[in-house]
């Protein structure tokens, strides 16, 4: 059951509206913008593996939804807890999604690939796994410091989000693998938290993460004339 207002008065905020919709399934109330960021978020996804630059604006969007979501002791969701990490990787897809945008767009041309996938170099694979420790150490200590719920998970989940985000900006092959270990993380703690809408996604990509990762491989193992009929000019 979807609860809307009986009757809109005048001067009533749609955007507010909006904002407090929810939709009640066995007890629980679950807000339609969680539903509808992370939606967002699944289309995002799909453009990022069709390596299409439209990717970018779509998850930007949904970002800023679950941005609203997370910090629920701020804008008064259902579930009345406050996840700075989840909340926290929102904006940092914000500020990557604009860089991302701006890379995939200005390196697009004539409808082909706006990336073309490749494998990270040793350095950058040492450079990624430090920055994830490093990471995830750091942000463990600063959300247990502000009272976030699960730290740690949510340390692992900040920074690896970052990264993967980061990585498929730069076309790397890998960061599809950096958010099945978000994911696998993800769906306990969202699970613990109540957030269900969310967790159910997390599941989602944990699948679609494994088929993107394979279409990006099977580019990159391609015959090089059929790599360059889809490469950005």
């Amino acid at each position: 059951m979807v609860r809307r207002p009986a009757v809109v008065a005048a001067g009533v905020n749609p955007i507010g509206t909006l904002l407090e919709a929810e939709l009640h399934i066995g007890g629980s109330a679950i807000l339609w913008r969680e539903i509808i960021g992370n939606g967002f978020g699944l289309a995002s996804a799909i453009g990022g593996m069709r390596r299409r630059v439209w990717a970018w604006p779509v998850g930007i969007v949904g970002n800023a939804l679950l941005f609203t979501v997370f910090v629920g002791g701020v804008f008064h969701t259902p579930q009345q807890v406050s996840m700075a990490g989840q909340a926290g990787r929102q904006l940092v897809f914000l500020a990557v999604g604009v860089y991302g945008w701006w890379r995939w767009y200005r390196s697009r041309g004539g409808g082909a690939a706006a990336v073309l996938p490749r494998w990270a170099t040793g350095r950058e694979r040492a450079l990624l796994a430090l920055a994830m420790v490093l990471g995830t150490g750091v942000f463990a200590v600063v959300f247990a410091e502000i009272g976030s719920y699960g730290p740690l998970a949510e340390a692992w989940i900040f920074t690896g989000s970052v990264l993967a985000t980061y990585g498929m900006a730069r076309g790397l092959a890998e960061f599809w693998l950096i958010w099945i270990g978000v994911d696998l993380v993800g769906v306990p703690l969202l699970l613990r938290a109540g957030y269900y809408p969310s967790a159910v996604l997390y599941l989602v990509y944990a699948g679609f993460v494994i088929w993107g990762f394979v279409v990006w491989v099977r580019t990159i193992r391609a015959p090089v004339a059929e790599r360059a009929a889809t490469a950005p000019v």
